[in-house]
Formats: C-alpha cells, sequence, structure tokens
C-alpha cells in the first residue's frame, strides 16, 4: 500500500496529550514527558521525546502548564535533564 508510513504525530496532539494527562492527575501530582509520548505512540515513543519536550515548553510559554525540575518550578532556560509537568490551577 502506498503511503503506509506513518507520519509523526502533531505538536497539537502532544500539547492536547501534554494537557489531559496533567489535568487527570491533579495539580497536586506531576507527570513525565515519556507518559505523554507512551501514550501518542505506544510502540515507538522514544523518537517523540523531544517534541514531547518542545511542547511542554510552548504550553508553559502560555502560562498552561509548569515544568518541574527536582520538584520545583524553572524556568524555560533551565529546562534540562529529568523533568516534571504539572496543570496550572
Amino acid at each position: 500500500m502506498v503511503g503506509t508510513m506513518t507520519q509523526p504525530p502533531k505538536d497539537s496532539l502532544l500539547e492536547l496529550t501534554i494537557l489531559s494527562q496533567t489535568e487527570a492527575v491533579g495539580p497536586e501530582n506531576s507527570i513525565s514527558p515519556s507518559e505523554v509520548a507512551r501514550a501518542v505512540a505506544p510502540e515507538d515513543w522514544r523518537p517523540l521525546m523531544t517534541a514531547t519536550r518542545r511542547a511542554a515548553l510552548r504550553l508553559q510559554a502560555a502560562g498552561r502548564i509548569e515544568i518541574l525540575r527536582k520538584g520545583k518550578p524553572v524556568p524555560a532556560d533551565e529546562v534540562r535533564g529529568v523533568i516534571r509537568l504539572r496543570i496550572i490551577q
């Protein structure tokens, strides 16, 4: 079949998944970006990690989520290493 190659998910799908998952756990809890990537592409989620982090940065800039390092919110220029995502009330 021609054209069966899977297209990478659109950034909006990653953003919607981040919002859905963070809303589901509430503002007292956080999620890992890998949970988002796994929800979007369970069999091949690792290639989505960079796009997932970029989507999180866009949502942070829009004031929708917080990005946490070691349990504390960090500004965009300090986002590196292991991070977690949390919805803003």
